[in-house]
C-alpha cells in the first residue's frame, strides 16, 4: 500500500490557456478513502487519469508513496482503474475478464485461478465465473471490474464514476459494497464522482474541485458544518443549503420583505465589520433546510408554499420569501412529514440559535467561525 501525493500538479490541454486541474496540492494517506467531487469540467476526472498515467502532467509531481511517477508509463504506476462503462471483454468469461492483466504479466495459470478465487469470494461472484458478461445485470459487471482490479493487489484503487450506469437502488446497495471491500481490503482508494451524496456517504475524506482549483478538503463532516465559501456550501448537502444575500443592518442580517415585518438575523459585530470590507452593503447568509423551524408571526419571517415534498417521516417545504421591490428568495425547509403545510399556504420560519452560515456577498469567502 502507499500514499498518494499531487505536489502542485497541472494539467493544460492543447489549445487551451485555461488549466483544466490547476496547482493542486493534495495528499492522500495510506490506505485511506477519498473523494474528488465536484460539477461536471471541474477537473476530478483529469486529476485521477494525471494519477493514472492517462493525461500528461504539464507542471508539478505526482508521487506514489515515495516514487516519482510524473512521467511513468501507467503500466509501471502499480495502480488498478475501474471505468464507468466497465470495459469488460464481451467474448471473455468472468473468470477470464478478471485474470486477464495477470495473464497479460505473465503470471502462473494456478496464481491466477488462485486469486481469482479468492476476489471472486470477496465479491460474491464464484457462482457466475463460467459466465460471459452479457449474462450479467449492472451490478454483477461492475463487481466484476472492481474484482479485476483486486486480483493485481495494485498499491492504489481508482475509480472513475463506477456507480453512473446503474439504477437508483442499485447505486445505493453497491456504494455501501464498495465502501465496505475498500476498509475490509485497506487500499489507498481515488473515487471520483459529480454526485455529492454518494462523495458525503463513501469517502474519509472529501475533496471539492472547481474549475481545475481544489476548494476544500476534509472529513464529510467538516465539509458539511464548516463550507469554506458559497460555493463548498451550495455544493455539499442535499438539499442543498439556503444561500440568501440580505442587506446589512445594525446588528445582523436583514430578512423578510413586503408581507411581513422585516427581521433581523443577529450576527457579531466582528463579522459584520467583515462583510463591509470592500464597501460591500450586502452580506450572504446559509442555513440548512434541518435549520429552520415553524413558528409563529412574531418569532418568523413569511414564506409563501409553492411545493411540498412528503418523503414519509420528513417533508421539504420549498416556498419564497418577498424582498424589496417585488424580488423574491427561494428557500427550503424540512419539517415532519406527518402534518406538513399545503401547497399556497403562507407559514413563518424561524432559523435555530448559531445555525446560520456567514459568507462574504462578494469574495464568497466564510466569515467568522459560525
Amino acid at each position: 500500500m502507499a500514499s498518494v501525493t499531487f505536489d502542485k500538479a497541472s494539467r493544460i490541454y492543447p489549445g487551451s490557456t485555461v488549466p483544466a486541474v490547476d496547482a493542486l496540492d493534495l495528499v492522500i494517506e495510506d490506505g485511506e478513502f477519498l473523494v474528488l467531487v465536484g460539477p461536471s469540467g471541474c477537473g476530478k476526472s483529469t486529476s485521477l487519469r494525471m494519477l493514472a498515467g492517462l493525461e500528461d502532467v504539464d507542471k508539478g509531481n505526482i508521487y506514489i508513496g515515495d516514487r516519482d511517477v510524473t512521467t511513468l508509463p501507467p503500466k509501471d504506476r502499480d495502480i488498478a482503474m475501474v471505468f464507468q462503462n466497465y470495459a469488460l471483454y464481451p467474448h471473455m468469461s468472468v473468470a477470464d475478464n478478471m485474470g486477464f492483466a495477470l495473464k497479460i504479466a505473465g503470471v502462473s495459470k494456478d496464481e491466477i485461478a488462485t486469486r481469482v478465487a479468492e476476489a471472486a469470494k470477496i465479491l460474491d461472484l464464484t457462482q457466475y465465473l463460467e459466465r460471459k458478461p452479457k449474462a450479467l445485470s449492472g451490478g454483477q459487471r461492475q463487481r466484476v471490474a472492481m474484482g479485476r482490479a483486486i486480483v493485481r493487489n495494485p498499491q492504489v484503487f481508482l475509480m472513475d464514476e463506477p456507480l453512473s450506469n446503474l439504477d437508483a437502488k442499485l447505486r445505493v446497495q453497491t456504494r455501501t459494497q464498495i465502501a465496505s471491500l475498500q476498509r475490509r481490503l485497506g487500499v489507498t482508494t481515488v473515487y471520483v464522482t459529480h454526485d455529492q451524496t454518494e462523495a458525503m456517504t463513501m469517502g474519509d475524506r472529501v475533496c471539492v474541485l472547481k474549475d481545475g482549483v481544489l476548494q476544500q478538503v476534509g472529513s464529510p463532516r467538516d465539509l458539511y458544518d464548516n463550507p469554506t465559501n458559497v460555493f463548498v456550501a451550495g455544493f455539499i448537502g442535499s438539499p442543498a443549503m439556503n444561500l440568501l444575500e440580505l442587506p446589512i443592518v445594525d446588528g445582523g442580517a436583514e430578512i423578510g420583505g413586503r408581507t411581513g415585518q422585516p427581521k433581523t438575523i443577529p450576527l457579531e459585530r466582528s463579522i459584520v465589520d467583515a462583510a463591509r470590507a470592500g464597501g460591500a452593503t450586502t452580506v450572504t447568509v446559509g442555513f440548512r433546510p434541518e435549520d429552520l423551524h415553524l413558528a409563529d408571526e412574531t418569532d418568523g419571517w413569511a414564506i409563501e408554499v409553492d411545493v411540498v415534498e412528503s418523503l414519509g417521516a420528513d417533508a421539504y417545504v420549498y416556498g419564497h420569501i418577498d424582498g424589496p421591490e417585488g424580488t423574491s428568495k427561494d428557500v427550503i425547509i424540512r419539517t415532519d412529514g406527518r402534518k406538513p403545510p399545503m401547497k399556497g399556504d403562507r407559514v413563518y420560519c424561524g432559523l435555530r440559535a448559531d445555525h446560520q452560515h456567514v459568507f462574504h456577498a462578494v469574495t464568497g469567502a466564510r466569515l467568522g467561525g459560525q
